[in-house]
Formats: structure tokens, sequence, C-alpha cells
């Protein structure tokens, strides 16, 4: 081969080899040699023709050998050079072996040149073949890559969009959840006005119930008043006498004392009733305190059923108080739990008069408050013989706004709040025993 042809190959294989194993990135340095050859090149061009320099095509050729050999040492971790290397071994391997030949025994190697040549021509066919081989897988290679990188940054790009998305999902929740937690806010709100508001209006039916239960001490705190003036009068008129009757004095003494005694007596009783209504219409403070519970218990049963007759004069029912004097004082929130027997002795009640209104004469409608001592603390039982409650209506019950009652004549409120007062307020336990035309029991367990 010429040093023309030889040159112009050689610039061309350099050329390819930096551009398949892209010398310029991961070789920058030895880059800037591979770039300058076709200069190199040159000066070997004009000195092979200033000097007919005969053997310059050989060893041009072995320089660019090394060259290419080098490249591709540099870059052995690179899998397309590796491809590379296998294609130029078989050329260097022959080139040392015949200069070794023909340094050693140089007969021998004249005798054989044309095989020499043969060998060496076809380590250069091997060389291209081998070079085109691997420049082709290089491209597939590259193919490849590329195909990962696109996918790759068409993943990054989905990555980002995803974020983006997941940004303005997160806003919108944001956004919901303050709009929930305030729409809680006002919920709970409403709630509690809802509670009061429960409560204002039973105290109202209670009102009634409670004008008939604090008229008996009023009656006897006026009777007594007046006999008390009549006393203090007689005592006066005794004591002005000349001669007055010392037995009689101690009497009428002992009679204003007695007076004196019922007076603050029933005038406490008349003062417990107002107090337990003025209790009963706070909004409460949530504390417990030691509460008679049988004493609690039967003032609610009396006032809710004088308040039903003052409200209806025909309405008649018996009411049976049985309460076990061993309860004696639990800690509990009263005004709470008065509520919540108010509702259930009122519904007992209006049980009873419903099945009333659908029995013959012999029907008797009556409502027992039951206070029993228990292992783990107090139970109070609301039983009534009236109407009872359907089987499919049991799992509702304590729901809020459900009520059996008429459409004007319950607010669905009473016993969904009874249900959270005990449970929540009490940590106690509310349950239900019903069977339809038959009565109904409301059954309060109250740890102690």
């Amino acid at each position: 081969m010429d040093l023309v042809t030889l040159i112009l190959a050689s610039v061309g294989i350099i050329h390819l080899l930096r551009k398949t194993l892209g010398t310029a990135e991961r070789l920058p340095e030895w880059d800037k040699v591979l770039s300058n050859v076709w200069i190199a090149s040159g000066v070997v061009f004009v000195l092979a023709e200033l000097f007919r320099l005969k053997a310059m095509p050989e060893w041009y050729g072995k320089a660019i050998y090394i060259l290419l050999f080098i490249t591709v040492y540099l870059l052995r971790d690179y899998r397309p050079a590796r491809l590379f290397a296998l294609a130029l071994l078989p050329l260097g391997v022959l080139h040392i072996l015949t200069t070794l030949v023909r340094l050693v025994a140089p007969g021998f190697y004249d005798n054989y040149a044309d095989f020499f040549d043969t060998v060496l021509g076809f380590a250069r066919i091997w060389l291209g073949a081998f070079g085109i081989y691997a420049f082709t897988q290089n491209k597939k290679e590259q193919k490849v890559r590329q195909k990962q990188e696109e996918q790759v940054r068409q993943a990054e790009a989905r990555r980002a969009e995803l974020e983006h998305l997941v940004v303005e999902r997160t806003a919108e929740l944001t956004q919901q959840k303050e709009e929930l937690q305030q729409a809680l806010i006002e919920l709970q709100a409403a709630q509690v006005q809802l509670v009061q508001s429960e409560k204002m209006a039973s105290l109202g039916e209670l009102t009634a119930g409670i004008a008939h239960e604090i008229q008996n001490p009023l009656n006897f705190v006026n009777n007594f008043s007046e006999l008390s003036i009549e006393l203090a009068q007689e005592l006066r008129e005794e004591i002005e006498k000349d001669a007055p009757d010392k037995g009689l004095i101690n009497d009428l003494m002992q009679d204003l004392s007695e007076n004196q005694e019922k007076i603050n007596r029933h005038g406490k009783r008349a003062a417990s009733i107002v107090t337990g209504m003025l209790q009963h219409s706070r909004s409460g403070t949530g504390k417990k305190e030691p509460t008679d519970l049988n004493a609690l218990a039967d003032e609610y049963l009396r006032l809710t059923y004088h308040g039903l007759r003052a409200k209806d004069k025909e309405f008649q029912a018996k009411m049976v108080a049985r309460l076990d004097p061993a309860v004696g004082q639990v800690e509990v929130i009263p005004q709470d739990l008065g509520r919540v027997l108010l509702n259930l002795i009122n519904n007992a009640f209006y049980a009873v008069t419903q099945r009333k209104k659908q029995e013959t004469a012999d029907y008797e409608p009556t409502v027992t408050v039951t206070t029993t001592r228990i292992k783990t603390g107090v139970e109070i039982r609301i039983q009534d013989n009236g109407t009872g409650i359907p089987e499919q209506l049991k799992a509702k019950i304590f729901q809020p706004f459900f009520t059996t009652k008429p459409t004007g004549q319950g607010t669905g409120l009473g016993l969904s709040l009874a249900y959270d007062i005990v449970t929540k307020g009490h940590g106690g336990d509310l349950q239900l025993q019903t069977r339809e035309g038959e009565g109904t029991t409301f059954i309060i367990r109250l740890p102690i």
C-alpha cells in the first residue's frame, strides 16, 4: 500500500474511531493528539517525498497502529473499545512476530516472505472486517442507549409532571382539609347549641312539674309562717300579763321553734328544686360530683309525671320507684345525668300513653324506675309497659335526629344525647331491651 493511500486510510480510521468511541468526552487530552494526526501525516508525506524514504509507509503504519492500540487500551473499560482491541490484536501480534523473524532469521523470512505477507494481509482484512463489525455494534448500542436515554427523559418528564400533579392535588387536599376542619368546628358549635336548646326545651316541658313539686313546700312555708305569726302574737300577749303563765310561754316557744324548723326544711326543699333546674339549664362544666342517685331518679320521675299531668289533665299512669339504698352517693355530672333520666322517663310515659289509646280499659300504664348496686358500679332501669320498639328500628334508636314520634313531637336528639352522656361523659353503658307491643327497658350502667 503506497503512503498516500495509507495516510488517507489512517486519518479516516482515526476519525471514525474518535467518533465511535467518543474520545472527545472520555479522553479529552488524548483526543487532541488524535485530532492532529492529519498534520503529522502531512509532515511524514513531505519527508518521504524529499528524502525518498521507502520504509516510511511501514513505519508510518506501525505508528498509526500504536496510536490506535493506546486509544483502545485507555478505554479498556468501555465495551466498544474492547471490540476494537480484538480487531487490532491479530495484526499487532503478527507485526511483532514478523519483525522478530526478520531480525533473528532473515534468510528464513526471505524464503517465506510471501507467506508472511499473506498472513499480514489476512490480519488487515480481519482488522477491517472486525472494525466494521465493532462500528456496527457500537451504532446499535448507541441507538439502544439513545432509546434508553429517551425513555429516561420521558420518565423524568413524566415524574416532573406527576410531581406537579401531586403538588396541585396536595394543595387541593390541604384546602379541603381546612374547609372540613372549619366545617367540623361549626358543626361542633351547632351541636353544642342544639344540646343546650334541647335542654332548655326539656326544661320548658318540666315547668308544670316543677310548679307542682315546688307548690307543696311553699304551701308548708306559708302555712307555718302564718301559724308562727299567731303563736308570736299569743306569746307577746302572755308576756305582757302581770302574772304570765311560764308553762304556756314554754309551749308557745316550743311550737315556734318547731314551726321554724319546718319552714327551714321545706324552704330548703324548694331551693333544691330550683337549684336542680338551674343546673339542668346550664351548659355544664363536665365536672363530676358526689350525687344521691336515688334522690335524683325519684325527683325526675315525679317532675316528669306532674309536668305531663299539667299539660294533659286526662293523663294517668302508675309510677313506681324501686330505689336500692345501697346505691348511695355516686360521682356523676348531676345536670347531665338528670337530662338522661328526663329523656328516658319522658319517652316511657309517651309509650304507655300511646298504648293506652289502643288498649282496653283493663290496661294499666306503668313506668318503673329501679336503681341497683352491682359489682361493677350502679344500674338504673327505666321500664315501661308501653308500645315497644319494632325490631327493625332498634339499630337506629341512638342515631342523631332519628325519632319514632310523629313529626313535630320529637327532635330525634334526646336518645343520641343520652347515649353520649352515659358512654362518653361517664364511661358507662346504655342498653335497650324491647319487645313490640309489650314494652321497653333502658338500662344505664355507671362505673364507680
